[in-house]
Order: structure tokens, then sequence, then C-alpha cells
């Protein structure tokens, strides 16, 4: 089977230089390397072309022995590169480091940072799902170093102090220390002449537009990932992950408790008193409601299955009216007059018309009757 040619696995162009050989070959790796891609027998085979390919076109002598004669030239030689000895351990550690410290001579790769937004949304959207569109501001990939760090044409050197791995031993006594190196503060390469652009940071902060999608159901303090939106990596590393967090403001009508609404629902003395029916508002439009006669205040009305079906599933939960009587509020003197002749006719009847007064009455009568007895034998307060 005829071999491909090293260039076009790498998708570089025959002229190109050593740095954009690395860097093309870096983003290769990642994508296809086999910690990355379990179970996927062609991601390992593109993985083992790219390594081979690398190995070749990244040292000088293998390379222009490779321009002159082709794959041939590397057999006759004895330069074959191939996924080798060296496994994927070593040129993973080669290109990337070890993101756990340092191993090897290369650039220590490490994954960026996570972000979290803070996300305002209505109820209505809370309930129902929304797509939103946010803006925040991340550190991305330097563009024009391809986040090396390094001005274009360059590419960063392994530490002479650290040998490249990030870290030094201090010997103290009869112990031995592992300090990060000094010289690269743990990077593992240092850069002679650094990008311009971003001051040899290998990133630049970038203000971003995001499309998130909001399921419905979600409440206050859920969060919603966005894996890969967050922060860009370094040398080469996985960007962090975005998290959306949400937070519902304040409805002027109902309360949520977890997949339950709650709202007031004034009603006015005649209709609490002789009862009736009245509309009250719910997220799905209108619902009609019974007030039985003699209603009082703080009675509670469920409406099943008009309020919120919960993001995590399960059933959905009802609306829940709280009666609120109101209190006429300024009457004129005939108003007064009749309302004075409605409470005598009431209380002619006594317990009959106002039972929850009554009883409250006596309870405090007792109640009273009992403490002047305690002060009368001297157990009371003095």
């Amino acid at each position: 089977m005829a071999q491909r040619d090293y260039y076009e696995i790498l998708n570089v162009a025959k002229d190109a230089t050593a740095a954009e050989i690395k860097s093309s070959y870096r983003r290769l790796a990642m994508k296809f390397h086999p910690d990355r891609n379990q179970d996927d027998d062609d991601a390992e085979a593109k993985f083992k072309e790219a390594k081979q390919a690398y190995e070749v076109l990244s040292d000088d002598q293998k390379r222009a022995t490779y321009d002159q004669f082709g794959h041939a030239g590397l057999e006759g030689a004895g330069m074959g590169g191939g996924a080798g000895a060296g496994g994927f351990g070593d040129i993973f550690g080669d290109i990337f480091g070890d993101i756990f410290g340092g191993r090897g001579g290369g650039q220590n790769v490490y994954r960026g940072q996570d972000v979290q937004y803070e996300l305002e949304l209505t109820l209505e959207e809370a309930v129902f799902g929304a797509d939103k569109e946010i803006e925040i501001e991340l550190q991305s990939v330097c563009e024009s170093c391809e986040g090396s760090g390094a001005a274009p044409g360059s590419s960063p050197t392994s530490c002479d102090t650290c040998g490249g791995v990030g870290q030094v031993r201090m010997q103290q006594g009869f112990f031995s220390v592992q300090q990060t190196c000094p010289a690269c503060r743990g990077a593992g390469t240092v850069i002679s002449d650094p990008c311009t652009t971003c001051n040899g940071s290998a990133r630049m902060p970038e203000l971003r537009s995001i499309s998130v999608n909001i399921p419905a159901g979600v409440d206050t303090g859920d969060r919603i990932r966005r894996s890969g939106d967050g922060e860009a990596g370094i040398n080469g590393g996985p960007a962090g992950d975005l998290y959306v967090r949400v937070n519902v403001i304040d409805h002027p009508i109902f309360e949520r408790d977890e997949n339950h609404l709650y709202c007031d629902v004034p009603l006015s003395y005649k209709l609490a008193t002789l009862g009736g029916s009245v509309e009250v508002p719910s997220l799905e439009g209108r619902q009609k409601m019974k007030i039985p006669a003699g209603t009082q205040s703080g009675t509670l009305f469920r409406l099943r299955g008009k309020g919120v079906t919960p993001v995590r599933g399960g059933p959905k939960g009802d609306l829940i009216c709280r009666a609120n009587i109101e209190t006429p509020v300024n009457l004129t003197k005939q108003q007064k007059k009749l309302l004075q002749e409605l409470d005598d006719s009431l209380h002619d009847g006594g317990k009959r018309h106002n039972p929850q007064e009554a009883g409250w009455l006596d309870n405090a009568k007792g109640f009273l009757d009992t403490m002047k007895d305690r002060f009368k034998d001297g157990t009371g307060p003095e």
C-alpha cells in the first residue's frame, strides 16, 4: 500500500518552517491522541501516521533525505519513522510535556480554566426554556503566534536550567527536594523572541458571543455546562468549560417553590362571604377558580398541573392560590352606616355567623381567668 506524503499528512507546505510543522503536528496529535479517542481505531491510525510524519520532518537530516528520495530514501538509510519503539507515551511527553508536572523535553500542557457566568432569566424563560445569547470576555489562543508565545517564525526553546522538565532538584542535607524551575517557572521552555501581540503570554482576551440553550424547568442555582467554552489551554492544552449559572428574577405575580407556583388572589368582602368564582392568571393563560361561601383569608386553592415541569423530570407541579380578603377602605357615611348595621345583625346571631371570633374570645377569657386565680394565691408575677 502506497504511503501518504508526509507534508500532506501534516497539512503543511514543503517549505514549512520547523515551528509550522510542530504547530500543525501539535493540533493533530491533540485531536487524534488515543487517550482522547478510546476505542476509535481510525483516530489511533491517524495519530500514528501524524507521529511518523513529524519524526521525519522535524529532523533536518531525515527531512533532507525525504525531500530528495521520498519514502524509499528513508527506508534505504534506515531512517524509517513509524509509531515504533517510543510509543504514544514518549511522543506525547516530547510534544506536550507532562500535564502533571512535566517530563521529557517539551512544553508542559495545561488545561484552560473553567469560567462561570451569571445569567438572569425571567420566570417564563426558566419554565418554558429559551435560547440566550451571552457575551463574555475569555482568554483565547493568540492568533499571531498560534498559542506558542513566540514571535512568528520562531519557537520556544527547551530551558537549559531544568532540561525542559520544568522542575529542578535542590539538595538540602540528606534530602533532595523537587522545586519549580526558577528560570522557566515550570513551563519547561523559554521564549527568547516573544510574540509582540500577546507579549509572550500565548493568549489574548477576546469578547465572545456564545449561544446558550436553556432547558425548560431550570431554577435559580442550576448550572448549564458548555464544554470547551472556557479559557484557552496553555501550550495546546484543551480549553476549560463554561458554566452558566441561572438566577431567576422575581415575578410580579408568582412565587416559585421547586415545581409549585404560588400567588395571592385578592377577594372582595362580598365574594368571600357569599361565594362565586374568579379568574386567576397562570402560565398557561386564565383559569377559573370557584370560591366557596365563607372563605377566610389565607385559604389555599390548588389548581393541579398548572405549575412547573422540573428540568430533571418528574410530575408537573401545581398552582396554589392564597385567598387574601381585602378590607374596604375610604367608606362614605352611608357605607359605614350600612356596615355597622350588618355587623350588629351578625353579632345578634352569635357564634353562628362568627364562629372563629366567638371561639377565640372564649379561649382568651378562660386564659385570663386562670391567670387571675394565680395572682390571688401568690404564685403569679409580683
